[in-house]
């Protein structure tokens, strides 16, 4: 399993992460990551950007400056030289970098966008989940998410979904999955965060994908660059969404959207 490099310069890499494929070892899994991928690719990486400690030992991170969850598919900046990593960490710092990302959720909205402003911690049961409002261990940190529904639709069985934008205005871990859960429209196939409801529409991974980023490029003025993957990137990861729509009878027009990506 290997990335797809969608952009490449001197300074950085722009890579299509599959689902499935770690960023970086967590001490636990014996698997292939996207480290590894990226010393065989670029051994002159080695070094570049931050290690973390994980049980008392240093994991390389050569590179990257941000992650994706293991289960988690789309866009994701490397950083090929420590100016290049230096510039986008301090992005992501100020927090001038701009995220999208697409969703399948559980569930029907009131309204058709808003914003979540609820500060994520550990949940004190499971420290393999975070948590927002009651129940939080320790410290919680801010975190701000905004959404935007595209389309809504029933399945077969009459269950009731919705497509939808996320903006994460901060970087917490598992932000999306988190305050989607918290709003209760958890993110379909999630088994972290709503273990209760199986795989639906056809997905056996959570169904959320990193659709579009933007930011500041070094050089030139550092002018605004941004980069989204492409129809057939989105048709990728709804591929598997398409038999279920062609059940709906008589499409509203509010789907014409999301027929398009299609």
């Amino acid at each position: 399993m290997e990335p797809k490099i969608l952009l490449e310069t001197q300074d950085y890499l722009v890579l299509n992460k599959p689902a499935g494929l770690m960023v970086h070892p967590d001490g636990k899994k014996d698997t292939l990551t996207l480290t590894d991928w990226i010393i065989s690719k670029y051994p002159e990486m080695k070094g570049i950007g931050e290690p973390v400690r994980w049980n008392d030992e240093e994991i390389d991170r050569p590179g990257i400056v941000h992650r994706l969850d293991e289960e988690t598919s789309g866009v994701l900046i490397v950083a090929k030289t420590k100016e290049a990593f230096a510039h986008f960490k301090k992005q992501f710092m100020d927090r001038t970098i701009e995220k999208q990302y697409h969703a399948f959720v559980w569930g029907h909205f009131k309204e058709k966008e808003g914003i979540i402003n609820e500060p994520i911690g550990r949940n004190k049961n499971d420290f393999r989940r975070r948590h927002a409002g009651r129940g939080l261990r320790g410290q919680a940190k801010e975190a701000v998410t905004k959404w935007q529904v595209i389309s809504e639709f029933v399945d077969e069985n009459d269950n009731k979904f919705s497509f939808v934008k996320l903006f994460p205005k901060t970087g917490r871990t598992h932000q999306l999955r988190v305050h989607m859960k918290f709003i209760q429209r958890p993110i379909v196939s999630d088994t972290l965060y709503a273990p209760t409801k199986s795989g639906a529409l056809g997905f056996s991974r959570v169904a959320l994908h990193a659709r579009k980023i933007s930011f500041l490029d070094l050089g030139r003025g550092a002018i605004p660059r941004g980069f989204w993957l492409g129809s057939c990137e989105v048709r990728h990861f709804m591929i598997k969404f398409r038999p279920i729509w062609k059940k709906q009878q008589q499409p509203h027009k509010k789907h014409s959207h999301l027929l398009r990506l299609m």
